[in-house]
């Protein structure tokens, strides 16, 4: 493979060193068992801060995964580095991180472009993105022998959300899982976050997807991957798997002990029956 996507955030979100990641990665897995098994697990919500603020939120979602088996994992991320147009399949042959290189499934990555407009290969949007890479080494530790599908969102708007959402549901099967990457509201006081991202959890806890994309454009909540979120449960809906739950939330006070200015962090399961 000759265009690898090296790891950008390595040593900043999480450790650099192979050994240490995994140590961390399994104390955070470790103290975050799951209460409740689902089995159909169609997509995810983690969020993508530094592991020591949102690992262990993140690790309650992927704890579900354990035992599981899918061909291919499909990463939708926002993007925070750089604005463009459209959703941005990335053209390269794997991403790295430092527990190894996960080659990209270029089939799926076809299925995703084909006859769009809006939906395009490119390395716009993953040149420097921590959104998607920080999920990465999570899905190295509680999977095996997977392919993945790195997506950032250049814009969320929703004509962009709806066309990912009808594609990724033409080109999903049940081999298939589906991550969408975004932390919820930024630097409110404690209190004001908590209500802003009780709006999100109780959207996804009903599965309803629509309410969510109107409450974003309102911004009268936040997700900076709100559209990942939307179209991830946009096709899920579309395949009849009409079930999210959250499984963790969470704030950056508990770290920090700050409470004036925190962010928000949740992870949900998105299943069918």
């Amino acid at each position: 493979m000759e265009n690898v996507r090296s790891p950008q955030v390595a040593g900043y979100f999480y450790p650099a060193d192979p050994n240490q990641l995994k140590s961390e990665l399994r104390v955070l897995l470790d103290i975050s068992k799951p209460v409740k098994q689902y089995d159909k697990i169609f997509g995810l919500v983690s969020p993508h801060a530094g592991y020591v603020y949102s690992g262990k939120t993140a690790a309650h979602a992927y704890n579900l995964l354990r035992g599981k088996k899918y061909k291919r994992v499909v990463v939708i991320s926002p993007s925070h580095s750089e604005y463009f147009p459209g959703v941005s399949v990335y053209d390269g042959d794997a991403y790295a991180t430092p527990l190894g290189v996960i080659e990209v499934d270029k089939e799926f990555a076809d299925k995703l472009v084909e006859n769009s407009k809006n939906i395009f290969k490119g390395i716009e949007g993953h040149r420097k993105e921590h959104a998607l890479e920080v999920q990465l080494p999570f899905l190295q530790m509680v999977l095996d022998d997977f392919k993945i599908v790195p997506i950032v969102m250049g814009d969320q708007g929703k004509i962009f959300v709806d066309e990912l959402a009808e594609k990724l549901a033409e080109a999903a099967d049940n081999e298939t899982l589906i991550v969408a990457s975004s932390d919820m509201s930024h630097f409110h006081h404690k209190s004001e976050a908590y209500e802003l991202d009780s709006i999100v959890e109780k959207r996804i806890n009903n599965f309803d997807y629509e309410n969510l994309m109107k409450d974003l454009a309102k911004h009268s909540t936040e997700a900076c991957g709100g559209g990942p979120i939307v179209a991830m449960m946009k096709a899920a809906a579309l395949k009849h798997k009409n079930h999210s739950e959250v499984v963790h939330r969470s704030d950056s006070s508990d770290v920090t002990g700050d409470e004036n200015e925190v962010v928000g962090y949740l992870s949900a399961v998105v299943y069918g029956e």
